[in-house]
């Protein structure tokens, strides 16, 4: 009698890459496919399939020959609620079921522009990075000074941009970040000023915050607008496209 020997299977590690990517994607975009044959149907899968979308996991959870009927409208409702179709028509009454379901039908006789609004919807879904910083003024602190009630002021020669009261800035040491906060005043020698320019040395008081030293960088900041963003969404219809 032969014995096998048993193999442990080896655990397939992920890259870092493949990590960064999946915790990067938090979107799905679920789609039925239909062709008119198994090549073209084929062809049309492997050009979704292909699609790469930073944010959204693109899946095809069923596909098939034929023209679309009610059997694809329902299993579209457990997914994206989309289905797209190559040189396809569908079924009599499907298009009611559609309505009632709001499952949307988009039917082609181009392959690539079938994959190209895929890849569309697919960027139209996708969430929303966060806002950004742009930069609008940078000083280095060259004094420090106790301020009244529990305060510190920094003496501060502006570098570049501008300080203005009423911004957000960061103040930065040789580790990083160590606090964010809103410019309250500002203060050239005895006068209070709202706006302070490169070469100028300029006092800015932090409120209960005492872990500044000279040779920080104050670095002034306001957040970058998001571009509006018109995610699509099912609509219960067929459309010939």
């Amino acid at each position: 009698m032969s014995h096998r020997k048993k193999t442990k299977r080896k655990k397939i590690q992920e890259t870092p890459a493949q990590q960064q990517a999946e915790q990067r994607t938090t979107a799905n975009l679920e789609v039925i496919v239909k062709g008119d044959g198994a090549g073209p149907l084929e062809a049309v899968c492997s050009g979704i399939e292909e699609l790469e979308v930073d944010g959204v996991s693109i899946r095809i959870i069923r596909r098939g020959v034929g023209d679309v009927n009610k059997t694809d409208v329902l299993h579209a409702e457990t997914g994206s609620r989309l289905i797209v179709g190559f040189n396809v028509d569908v079924l009599p009454r499907v298009n009611e079921v559609c309505r009632d379901h709001d499952v949307e039908v988009r039917l082609y006789n181009v392959i690539y522009r079938l994959v190209e609004d895929v890849q569309m919807i697919a960027a139209s879904i996708r969430p929303e990075e966060e806002a950004g910083e742009e930069v609008i003024g940078t000083a280095r602190v060259i004094a420090l000074f106790k301020g009244s009630r529990h305060g510190t002021i920094l003496g501060s020669e502006v570098l570049s941009g501008s300080l203005t009261v009423g911004s957000r800035f960061h103040l930065i040491s040789g580790m990083g970040p160590i606090y964010t906060g809103i410019i309250e005043s500002l203060h050239i020698e005895k006068a209070t000023v709202n706006k302070a320019t490169p070469g100028q040395q300029v006092g800015l008081k932090i409120k209960n915050f005492d872990r500044g030293k000279v040779g920080d960088l104050i670095e002034c900041f306001k957040k970058e607008k998001k571009k509006p963003q018109t995610a699509w969404k099912p609509e219960g219809k067929i459309q010939h496209l």
